[in-house]
Protein backbone atom coordinates (compact mmCIF):
# COMPACT_ATOMS: atom_id res chain seq x y z
CA UNK A 1 0.00 0.00 0.00
CA UNK A 2 1.33 3.08 -1.05
CA UNK A 3 0.76 6.14 1.63
CA UNK A 4 1.21 10.09 1.36
CA UNK A 5 1.16 11.95 4.18
CA UNK A 6 1.37 15.63 4.42
CA UNK A 7 0.72 18.48 6.39
CA UNK A 8 -1.46 21.51 4.99
CA UNK A 9 0.87 23.40 2.79
CA UNK A 10 0.82 26.72 1.64
CA UNK A 11 -0.54 27.93 -2.19
CA UNK A 12 -0.31 24.48 -4.38
CA UNK A 13 1.82 25.55 -7.36
CA UNK A 14 -1.01 23.47 -9.38
CA UNK A 15 -3.83 24.67 -11.56
CA UNK A 16 -6.83 23.12 -12.70
CA UNK A 17 -5.38 23.94 -16.33
CA UNK A 18 -2.39 21.82 -15.25
CA UNK A 19 -4.21 18.60 -14.64
CA UNK A 20 -5.43 17.55 -17.69
CA UNK A 21 -9.25 18.16 -17.47
CA UNK A 22 -11.18 18.23 -20.96
CA UNK A 23 -12.17 21.88 -21.92
CA UNK A 24 -15.73 21.56 -21.35
CA UNK A 25 -15.41 20.16 -17.16
CA UNK A 26 -11.95 22.83 -16.80
CA UNK A 27 -14.95 25.85 -18.71
CA UNK A 28 -17.50 24.81 -15.74
CA UNK A 29 -14.59 24.93 -13.31
CA UNK A 30 -13.06 28.44 -14.39
CA UNK A 31 -16.65 29.64 -14.93
CA UNK A 32 -17.26 29.45 -11.20
CA UNK A 33 -13.71 31.46 -10.92
CA UNK A 34 -11.78 28.55 -9.37
CA UNK A 35 -8.22 28.17 -11.04
CA UNK A 36 -6.10 26.52 -8.16
CA UNK A 37 -6.49 22.91 -6.26
CA UNK A 38 -6.67 22.59 -2.48
CA UNK A 39 -3.37 19.98 -1.24
CA UNK A 40 -5.80 17.32 -1.16
CA UNK A 41 -7.19 17.77 -4.68
CA UNK A 42 -4.11 18.41 -5.76
CA UNK A 43 -2.79 15.48 -4.13
CA UNK A 44 -6.10 12.94 -4.69
CA UNK A 45 -6.74 13.81 -8.92
CA UNK A 46 -3.54 12.85 -10.34
CA UNK A 47 -3.82 9.23 -9.20
CA UNK A 48 -7.53 9.25 -9.64
CA UNK A 49 -7.56 9.97 -13.07
CA UNK A 50 -4.80 7.39 -13.50
CA UNK A 51 -7.64 4.75 -12.01
CA UNK A 52 -6.18 3.87 -8.24
CA UNK A 53 -8.12 3.15 -5.35
CA UNK A 54 -7.63 5.85 -3.35
CA UNK A 55 -8.02 7.05 0.55
CA UNK A 56 -8.38 10.61 1.04
CA UNK A 57 -8.25 11.94 5.02
CA UNK A 58 -8.32 16.02 5.42
CA UNK A 59 -9.96 18.14 7.33
CA UNK A 60 -13.41 19.02 6.75
CA UNK A 61 -13.57 21.92 4.44
CA UNK A 62 -10.62 21.40 2.64
CA UNK A 63 -12.33 20.65 -0.95
CA UNK A 64 -12.07 16.48 -0.65
CA UNK A 65 -15.74 16.55 -2.32
CA UNK A 66 -14.08 18.30 -5.29
CA UNK A 67 -11.45 15.74 -5.19
CA UNK A 68 -13.59 13.12 -6.47
CA UNK A 69 -15.93 14.67 -8.31
CA UNK A 70 -14.19 16.25 -10.94
CA UNK A 71 -12.28 13.13 -12.27
CA UNK A 72 -15.22 11.25 -11.97
CA UNK A 73 -16.34 13.30 -14.70
CA UNK A 74 -13.19 13.11 -16.80
CA UNK A 75 -12.88 9.61 -16.19
CA UNK A 76 -16.34 8.66 -17.82
CA UNK A 77 -16.44 11.64 -19.92
CA UNK A 78 -15.31 9.69 -23.39
CA UNK A 79 -18.42 7.46 -22.79
CA UNK A 80 -20.82 10.08 -22.65
CA UNK A 81 -23.18 9.93 -25.48
CA UNK A 82 -25.70 12.52 -26.80
CA UNK A 83 -28.00 9.94 -27.62
CA UNK A 84 -31.28 9.94 -26.09
CA UNK A 85 -31.49 6.31 -25.87
CA UNK A 86 -31.16 5.06 -22.13
CA UNK A 87 -29.39 2.39 -22.79
CA UNK A 88 -26.68 4.76 -24.06
CA UNK A 89 -26.30 5.83 -20.36
CA UNK A 90 -25.69 3.23 -18.22
CA UNK A 91 -24.59 4.44 -14.25
CA UNK A 92 -20.60 3.96 -14.93
CA UNK A 93 -19.79 6.17 -11.41
CA UNK A 94 -22.20 5.97 -8.14
CA UNK A 95 -21.15 7.93 -5.00
CA UNK A 96 -22.81 6.97 -1.67
CA UNK A 97 -23.22 9.03 1.05
CA UNK A 98 -24.45 8.99 4.48
CA UNK A 99 -27.27 11.61 4.70
CA UNK A 100 -29.75 13.15 2.38
CA UNK A 101 -28.37 16.98 2.51
CA UNK A 102 -24.87 15.48 2.23
CA UNK A 103 -25.84 13.23 -1.25
CA UNK A 104 -28.00 16.57 -2.37
CA UNK A 105 -24.58 18.67 -1.70
CA UNK A 106 -22.62 16.50 -3.77
CA UNK A 107 -25.27 16.79 -6.57
CA UNK A 108 -25.91 20.20 -6.96
CA UNK A 109 -22.34 21.18 -7.69
CA UNK A 110 -21.82 17.91 -9.83
CA UNK A 111 -24.59 19.31 -12.02
CA UNK A 112 -22.83 22.55 -12.59
CA UNK A 113 -19.23 20.73 -13.31
CA UNK A 114 -21.02 18.75 -15.45
CA UNK A 115 -23.26 21.15 -17.09
CA UNK A 116 -21.09 21.27 -20.32
CA UNK A 117 -20.71 17.60 -21.17
CA UNK A 118 -23.17 15.01 -21.84
CA UNK A 119 -23.04 13.43 -18.71
CA UNK A 120 -26.34 13.03 -16.87
CA UNK A 121 -26.68 13.14 -13.09
CA UNK A 122 -28.78 12.65 -10.64
CA UNK A 123 -29.00 11.85 -7.11
CA UNK A 124 -31.87 9.71 -5.28
CA UNK A 125 -32.38 10.00 -1.07
CA UNK A 126 -35.30 9.08 1.02
CA UNK A 127 -37.72 11.26 2.29
CA UNK A 128 -39.09 12.03 -0.61
CA UNK A 129 -41.91 10.56 -3.56
CA UNK A 130 -40.07 8.10 -5.26
CA UNK A 131 -41.77 8.36 -8.83
CA UNK A 132 -39.78 11.77 -10.31
CA UNK A 133 -36.42 9.54 -9.08
CA UNK A 134 -38.10 6.84 -11.38
CA UNK A 135 -38.03 8.91 -14.31
CA UNK A 136 -34.80 9.92 -13.93
CA UNK A 137 -33.51 7.01 -13.67
CA UNK A 138 -35.26 5.02 -16.14
CA UNK A 139 -33.85 8.00 -19.03
CA UNK A 140 -30.46 7.13 -18.57
CA UNK A 141 -28.09 8.42 -15.99
CA UNK A 142 -24.28 8.07 -15.92
CA UNK A 143 -23.27 9.73 -12.29
CA UNK A 144 -25.46 8.78 -9.76
CA UNK A 145 -25.28 9.94 -6.07
CA UNK A 146 -27.44 8.47 -3.65
CA UNK A 147 -28.49 7.28 -0.04
CA UNK A 148 -27.79 3.59 0.75
CA UNK A 149 -31.31 2.98 1.23
CA UNK A 150 -33.17 4.40 -1.29
CA UNK A 151 -30.88 3.11 -3.43
CA UNK A 152 -31.90 -0.14 -2.51
CA UNK A 153 -35.57 0.77 -2.86
CA UNK A 154 -34.57 1.67 -6.58
CA UNK A 155 -32.61 -1.85 -7.08
CA UNK A 156 -35.58 -3.64 -5.70
CA UNK A 157 -37.91 -2.06 -8.20
CA UNK A 158 -35.39 -3.04 -10.89
CA UNK A 159 -35.36 0.84 -11.90
CA UNK A 160 -31.54 0.95 -10.77
CA UNK A 161 -29.15 -1.44 -12.71
CA UNK A 162 -24.74 -1.51 -11.42
CA UNK A 163 -23.56 -3.94 -13.58
CA UNK A 164 -21.58 -1.29 -15.29
CA UNK A 165 -20.67 0.71 -12.47
CA UNK A 166 -17.03 1.30 -13.03
CA UNK A 167 -15.80 3.79 -10.68
CA UNK A 168 -17.71 3.46 -6.63
CA UNK A 169 -17.55 6.49 -4.42
CA UNK A 170 -17.94 6.13 -0.57
CA UNK A 171 -18.48 10.05 0.61
CA UNK A 172 -17.79 10.33 4.64
CA UNK A 173 -16.48 6.68 4.79
CA UNK A 174 -16.19 6.68 8.07
CA UNK A 175 -19.92 6.80 8.26
CA UNK A 176 -20.42 4.51 5.56
CA UNK A 177 -18.26 2.02 6.87
CA UNK A 178 -20.08 2.23 10.51
CA UNK A 179 -22.12 -0.92 11.51
CA UNK A 180 -24.92 0.81 11.05
CA UNK A 181 -24.67 1.09 7.19
CA UNK A 182 -22.42 -2.04 6.60
CA UNK A 183 -25.13 -4.55 5.70
CA UNK A 184 -26.42 -2.26 2.85
CA UNK A 185 -23.15 -1.11 1.52
CA UNK A 186 -22.06 -4.87 1.54
CA UNK A 187 -25.61 -5.82 -0.62
CA UNK A 188 -24.85 -2.60 -3.04
CA UNK A 189 -20.88 -3.52 -3.36
CA UNK A 190 -22.16 -6.91 -4.42
CA UNK A 191 -24.16 -5.71 -6.67
CA UNK A 192 -21.25 -3.73 -8.57
CA UNK A 193 -18.66 -5.55 -10.95
CA UNK A 194 -15.27 -6.22 -8.71
CA UNK A 195 -13.05 -4.96 -11.49
CA UNK A 196 -13.69 -1.30 -10.94
CA UNK A 197 -12.51 1.74 -8.92
CA UNK A 198 -12.94 2.63 -5.24
CA UNK A 199 -12.70 5.63 -3.54
CA UNK A 200 -13.25 6.84 -0.08
CA UNK A 201 -13.16 10.03 1.52
CA UNK A 202 -13.62 11.19 4.88
CA UNK A 203 -12.43 13.21 7.50
CA UNK A 204 -11.74 10.85 9.60
CA UNK A 205 -10.16 7.99 9.22
CA UNK A 206 -9.61 5.74 12.25
CA UNK A 207 -7.47 3.23 12.66
CA UNK A 208 -10.07 0.59 12.68
CA UNK A 209 -12.26 1.83 9.85
CA UNK A 210 -8.88 1.93 7.77
CA UNK A 211 -8.48 -1.79 8.68
CA UNK A 212 -12.22 -2.26 6.97
CA UNK A 213 -12.12 -0.08 4.08
CA UNK A 214 -9.07 -1.58 3.04
CA UNK A 215 -10.95 -4.85 2.29
CA UNK A 216 -12.99 -2.94 -0.33
CA UNK A 217 -9.62 -1.75 -2.10
CA UNK A 218 -6.97 -2.67 -4.12
CA UNK A 219 -3.33 -1.24 -3.55
CA UNK A 220 -4.74 1.92 -2.90
CA UNK A 221 -2.94 5.18 -2.56
CA UNK A 222 -3.56 6.72 1.03
CA UNK A 223 -3.53 10.41 1.32
CA UNK A 224 -4.08 12.60 4.50
CA UNK A 225 -3.01 16.01 4.01
CA UNK A 226 -4.02 17.27 7.42
CA UNK A 227 -3.02 15.63 11.31
CA UNK A 228 -5.35 13.05 11.53
CA UNK A 229 -8.90 13.52 13.05
CA UNK A 230 -7.95 17.59 13.51
CA UNK A 231 -10.15 20.75 13.06
CA UNK A 232 -9.05 23.12 10.95
CA UNK A 233 -7.25 25.98 12.59
CA UNK A 234 -9.51 28.63 11.72
CA UNK A 235 -11.84 27.31 14.21
CA UNK A 236 -11.49 28.26 18.17
CA UNK A 237 -12.33 25.85 20.86
CA UNK A 238 -13.88 26.54 24.03
CA UNK A 239 -15.22 24.39 26.57
CA UNK A 240 -18.02 25.81 29.24
CA UNK A 241 -18.80 23.24 32.20
CA UNK A 242 -22.43 23.69 32.12
CA UNK A 243 -25.20 21.51 34.25
CA UNK A 244 -27.10 19.69 31.99
CA UNK A 245 -30.51 21.55 33.49
CA UNK A 246 -28.87 24.98 32.53
CA UNK A 247 -27.87 24.46 29.32
CA UNK A 248 -30.45 26.08 27.84
CA UNK A 249 -29.91 29.45 29.47
CA UNK A 250 -26.38 28.88 28.89
CA UNK A 251 -27.29 28.75 24.56
CA UNK A 252 -29.24 32.14 25.00
CA UNK A 253 -26.40 33.37 27.00
CA UNK A 254 -23.11 32.58 24.50
CA UNK A 255 -25.57 34.16 21.85
CA UNK A 256 -26.75 37.04 23.40
CA UNK A 257 -22.74 37.84 24.13
CA UNK A 258 -21.93 37.22 20.77
CA UNK A 259 -24.61 39.92 19.60
CA UNK A 260 -22.85 42.29 22.51
CA UNK A 261 -19.75 42.22 21.26
CA UNK A 262 -21.02 43.20 17.19
CA UNK A 263 -20.51 39.28 15.94
CA UNK A 264 -24.03 37.32 14.51
CA UNK A 265 -26.03 35.96 16.14
CA UNK A 266 -26.13 32.73 13.62
CA UNK A 267 -25.11 28.91 15.28
CA UNK A 268 -26.31 25.83 14.77
CA UNK A 269 -26.52 23.90 17.51
CA UNK A 270 -25.76 20.16 18.00
CA UNK A 271 -27.91 17.92 19.92
CA UNK A 272 -27.95 13.76 20.46
CA UNK A 273 -31.91 13.18 20.38
CA UNK A 274 -34.40 13.60 18.30
CA UNK A 275 -36.94 14.75 21.03
CA UNK A 276 -33.74 16.90 22.78
CA UNK A 277 -33.69 18.90 19.20
CA UNK A 278 -37.23 19.59 18.61
CA UNK A 279 -37.31 21.09 22.77
CA UNK A 280 -34.62 22.90 22.53
CA UNK A 281 -35.35 24.58 19.23
CA UNK A 282 -39.01 25.40 20.88
CA UNK A 283 -37.37 26.76 24.30
CA UNK A 284 -35.31 28.92 22.54
CA UNK A 285 -38.17 30.67 20.32
CA UNK A 286 -40.00 31.02 23.76
CA UNK A 287 -36.76 32.99 24.63
CA UNK A 288 -37.06 35.36 21.56
CA UNK A 289 -34.53 33.27 19.19
CA UNK A 290 -35.35 32.85 15.82
CA UNK A 291 -34.60 29.10 15.50
CA UNK A 292 -36.18 25.32 13.88
CA UNK A 293 -34.78 22.25 14.59
CA UNK A 294 -33.60 19.30 11.65
CA UNK A 295 -33.42 15.74 12.48
CA UNK A 296 -34.65 12.47 11.17
CA UNK A 297 -38.24 12.59 11.85
CA UNK A 298 -39.18 15.58 9.60
CA UNK A 299 -39.59 15.72 6.33
CA UNK A 300 -37.04 16.49 3.55
CA UNK A 301 -39.29 19.24 2.48
CA UNK A 302 -39.54 20.56 5.87
CA UNK A 303 -35.61 19.95 6.52
CA UNK A 304 -35.23 21.75 3.26
CA UNK A 305 -37.62 24.47 4.19
CA UNK A 306 -36.00 25.13 7.30
CA UNK A 307 -32.50 24.57 6.16
CA UNK A 308 -33.35 27.49 3.02
CA UNK A 309 -34.48 29.72 6.15
CA UNK A 310 -31.37 29.43 8.14
CA UNK A 311 -29.15 30.33 4.92
CA UNK A 312 -31.03 33.30 3.82
CA UNK A 313 -30.83 34.44 7.28
CA UNK A 314 -34.60 34.49 8.36
CA UNK A 315 -33.60 32.30 11.39
CA UNK A 316 -30.70 32.86 14.01
CA UNK A 317 -29.90 29.36 15.09
CA UNK A 318 -30.33 25.73 13.62
CA UNK A 319 -30.85 23.03 15.76
CA UNK A 320 -29.73 19.78 14.63
CA UNK A 321 -29.02 16.38 15.15
CA UNK A 322 -26.20 14.72 13.66
CA UNK A 323 -28.18 14.06 10.66
CA UNK A 324 -26.92 17.29 9.62
CA UNK A 325 -23.21 17.33 10.74
CA UNK A 326 -22.08 15.76 7.73
CA UNK A 327 -23.07 17.57 4.43
CA UNK A 328 -23.92 21.10 5.41
CA UNK A 329 -21.90 23.79 3.48
CA UNK A 330 -23.59 26.69 4.73
CA UNK A 331 -21.12 29.66 3.30
CA UNK A 332 -19.54 32.21 6.59
CA UNK A 333 -20.67 29.90 9.11
CA UNK A 334 -19.72 31.61 12.16
CA UNK A 335 -20.52 29.81 15.27
CA UNK A 336 -20.88 26.13 16.36
CA UNK A 337 -22.48 25.31 19.81
CA UNK A 338 -22.56 21.32 21.04
CA UNK A 339 -25.89 21.27 23.51
CA UNK A 340 -24.57 18.22 24.06
CA UNK A 341 -21.07 16.32 23.20
CA UNK A 342 -22.14 13.39 20.44
CA UNK A 343 -21.50 9.76 21.82
CA UNK A 344 -18.46 9.21 18.75
CA UNK A 345 -15.50 12.05 19.13
CA UNK A 346 -14.83 11.86 15.39
CA UNK A 347 -18.41 13.37 14.89
CA UNK A 348 -17.34 15.96 17.08
CA UNK A 349 -14.70 17.13 14.41
CA UNK A 350 -17.69 16.79 11.71
CA UNK A 351 -19.98 19.39 13.62
CA UNK A 352 -17.45 21.47 14.46
CA UNK A 353 -16.11 21.15 10.76
CA UNK A 354 -19.32 23.34 10.12
CA UNK A 355 -17.28 26.53 10.90
CA UNK A 356 -14.40 27.60 10.08
CA UNK A 357 -14.49 26.94 6.64
CA UNK A 358 -12.83 28.47 3.45
CA UNK A 359 -10.22 30.36 5.85
CA UNK A 360 -12.79 32.36 7.59
CA UNK A 361 -12.63 32.82 11.63
CA UNK A 362 -15.25 30.23 13.72
CA UNK A 363 -16.27 29.41 16.68
CA UNK A 364 -16.98 26.18 18.10
CA UNK A 365 -18.30 26.20 21.74
CA UNK A 366 -18.96 22.87 23.50
CA UNK A 367 -21.22 22.95 26.88
CA UNK A 368 -20.42 19.88 28.93
CA UNK A 369 -22.08 18.51 31.86
CA UNK A 370 -19.46 16.49 34.94
CA UNK A 371 -21.33 13.60 32.82
CA UNK A 372 -19.95 14.16 30.33
CA UNK A 373 -16.52 14.84 31.22
CA UNK A 374 -15.56 10.70 29.83
CA UNK A 375 -16.63 11.99 26.41
CA UNK A 376 -14.45 14.69 26.39
CA UNK A 377 -11.89 13.32 27.15
CA UNK A 378 -12.02 10.53 24.39
CA UNK A 379 -12.43 14.18 22.59
CA UNK A 380 -9.30 15.51 22.90
CA UNK A 381 -7.24 11.66 22.79
CA UNK A 382 -9.07 11.97 19.61
CA UNK A 383 -7.60 15.57 18.70
CA UNK A 384 -4.43 15.29 20.96
CA UNK A 385 -5.02 18.77 22.55
CA UNK A 386 -6.28 19.92 25.35
CA UNK A 387 -9.23 21.94 25.12
CA UNK A 388 -9.80 25.27 26.68
CA UNK A 389 -12.10 25.83 29.75
CA UNK A 390 -14.13 28.94 30.21
CA UNK A 391 -16.93 30.09 32.49
CA UNK A 392 -20.37 31.12 30.61
CA UNK A 393 -20.15 34.67 29.48
CA UNK A 394 -22.68 36.44 31.53
CA UNK A 395 -24.07 39.44 28.80
CA UNK A 396 -26.36 41.25 31.67
CA UNK A 397 -23.34 41.66 34.09
CA UNK A 398 -20.70 43.66 31.96
CA UNK A 399 -19.49 41.03 29.81
CA UNK A 400 -17.26 43.44 28.21
CA UNK A 401 -14.88 44.07 31.26
CA UNK A 402 -14.64 40.16 32.13
CA UNK A 403 -11.60 38.73 31.66
CA UNK A 404 -13.31 35.52 30.50
CA UNK A 405 -14.84 37.85 27.98
CA UNK A 406 -12.45 35.39 25.22
CA UNK A 407 -11.78 35.22 21.32
CA UNK A 408 -15.54 33.19 20.70
CA UNK A 409 -16.67 36.69 21.99
CA UNK A 410 -14.07 38.77 20.10
CA UNK A 411 -15.33 41.56 17.72
CA UNK A 412 -15.01 41.54 14.87
CA UNK A 413 -12.66 44.45 13.74
CA UNK A 414 -10.19 41.97 16.41
CA UNK A 415 -9.60 39.35 14.13
CA UNK A 416 -9.54 41.40 10.84
CA UNK A 417 -6.17 40.38 11.07
CA UNK A 418 -6.39 36.66 11.11
CA UNK A 419 -9.30 36.91 8.72
CA UNK A 420 -7.14 38.49 6.33
CA UNK A 421 -4.85 35.73 6.42
CA UNK A 422 -7.12 33.68 4.61
CA UNK A 423 -6.32 29.70 4.20
CA UNK A 424 -8.36 29.02 1.32
CA UNK A 425 -9.96 25.40 2.08
CA UNK A 426 -13.53 24.42 1.51
CA UNK A 427 -15.74 21.91 0.61
CA UNK A 428 -17.03 25.06 -0.99
CA UNK A 429 -13.86 25.60 -2.24
CA UNK A 430 -11.46 24.19 -4.85
CA UNK A 431 -8.80 26.96 -4.35
CA UNK A 432 -6.14 27.04 -1.36
CA UNK A 433 -3.74 29.46 -0.43
CA UNK A 434 -2.32 31.12 2.78
CA UNK A 435 -1.84 34.55 1.60
CA UNK A 436 -1.55 37.88 4.08
CA UNK A 437 -3.51 41.18 3.33
CA UNK A 438 -1.18 42.29 0.84
CA UNK A 439 -0.69 38.90 -1.31
CA UNK A 440 -3.85 37.88 -3.91
CA UNK A 441 -6.18 35.37 -3.64
CA UNK A 442 -4.90 32.80 -5.74
CA UNK A 443 -8.83 32.37 -6.87
CA UNK A 444 -10.87 35.52 -8.24
CA UNK A 445 -14.70 34.68 -8.40
CA UNK A 446 -16.80 36.47 -10.40
CA UNK A 447 -19.73 37.43 -8.61
CA UNK A 448 -20.79 36.78 -4.86
CA UNK A 449 -21.15 33.23 -3.50
CA UNK A 450 -25.02 31.46 -4.29
CA UNK A 451 -25.10 28.51 -1.72
CA UNK A 452 -22.69 25.88 -1.19
CA UNK A 453 -19.73 25.07 -3.70
CA UNK A 454 -18.16 22.46 -4.51
CA UNK A 455 -14.03 23.13 -5.44
CA UNK A 456 -13.61 26.63 -5.13
CA UNK A 457 -13.42 29.37 -2.47
CA UNK A 458 -15.58 32.33 -3.55
CA UNK A 459 -14.64 35.59 -1.66
CA UNK A 460 -17.56 37.90 -1.09
CA UNK A 461 -17.15 40.92 -3.32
Amino acid sequence: MSTEQTTPTPEAELTFADIGFAEPILRAVLEQGYTKPTPIQAQAMPHVLQGRDVMGAAQTGTGKTAAFVLPILQNILPLASSSASPARHPIRALVLTPTRELADQVADNAFKYAKYTDIRTAVVFGGVDMSAQTTLLRSGIELLIATPGRLLDHITQKTANLSQVQILILDEADRMLDMGFLPDLQRIIGLIPSQRQTLLFSATFSPEIKKLAQSYLRDPVTIEVARQNAAADTVQQIIHMVPSEKKKDAVVKVLNARIQKGLSRQAIVFTNSRIGCSKLASALERSGIKAGAIHGDKSQIERMQILESFKKGTMDVLVATDVAARGLDIADMPCVINHELPFNAEDYVHRIGRTGRAGAQGDAIALVDPSEERLLADIEKLMNRKLVRMPVPDPSGGVAADPFFYMPYRAKEDSSAATNSTNLNSDSAAGTASVNSTAKPSIKPTAKPVGALLGGFKKKS
